[in-house]
């Protein structure tokens, strides 16, 4: 039996899940989280082989949180299972060791799948993530320019977007905020525009938020 922990800011998701799974021969819910602190407790004292884990989850400010959770529970996989765009996210998560991106868009069976993949130690990516890494070399110059950006600074444009200050998004990221500052100039000069709004705005065209 694969144990999960879903861990989601949404009692609805929760309950569509635990719904989906409750007569599965093969995969368990054994926790539940709404917060990462939850999470964290969850981890500390059950056997969990699956955390599903959405990015948007409270407490979950930096993808830097997620590598923490591959080193400090190594016998237990990640899966994310989120709204946020694949083709933006997928390649940091990826990276942070996460073993599967799945877009909330995606029907039940495949995340079913997924987690049945992964437990068995694949590593599960749409073919469009696929495809996007593949391609991350050949595209010109315009449509890899979120390519460039760090994931630091795709965690502070993502904060920028939903209309937070400087200074919170100092707190949330617990940076100083000359520092969240010197990000946003960097974002401004990489994404080629001049003001906030035009930047929100190219982000969303990219498809970066």
């Amino acid at each position: 039996m694969i144990k999960i922990c879903l861990a989601d800011n949404h009692p609805i998701v929760h309950y569509g899940i635990k719904s989906y799974f409750k007569d599965n021969s093969e995969i368990s819910i054994v926790g539940h989280a709404e917060d990462f602190t939850t999470l964290e407790d969850i981890l500390n004292k059950k056997s969990v082989d699956i955390v599903i884990l959405d990015l948007d989850l409270e407490g979950l400010s930096s993808i830097n949180l997620i590598k923490g959770m591959v080193k400090d529970y190594p016998s237990t996989k990640i899966v994310i299972f989120t709204n946020l765009s694949e083709q933006m996210y997928a390649p940091n998560a990826l990276k942070a060791g996460v073993s599967a991106y799945i877009h909330k868009t995606s029907k039940l069976e495949n995340l079913a799948s997924a987690l049945i993949k992964v437990n068995s130690g694949a590593v599960v990516f749409s073919e469009t993530v696929k495809k996007n890494l593949a391609l991350i070399g050949k595209r010109n110059k315009s449509e890899r320019l979120y390519r460039k950006l760090s994931t630091r600074e795709i965690e502070v444009l993502r904060y920028l977007s939903d209309g937070k200050k400087n200074k919170e998004i100092a707190k949330i990221l617990d940076l100083n905020e000359k520092t969240v500052s010197t990000y946003k100039l960097r974002l401004l000069t990489k994404l080629n525009v001049t003001n906030l709004v035009d930047l929100v705005n190219k982000a969303k065209t990219l498809e970066i938020v």
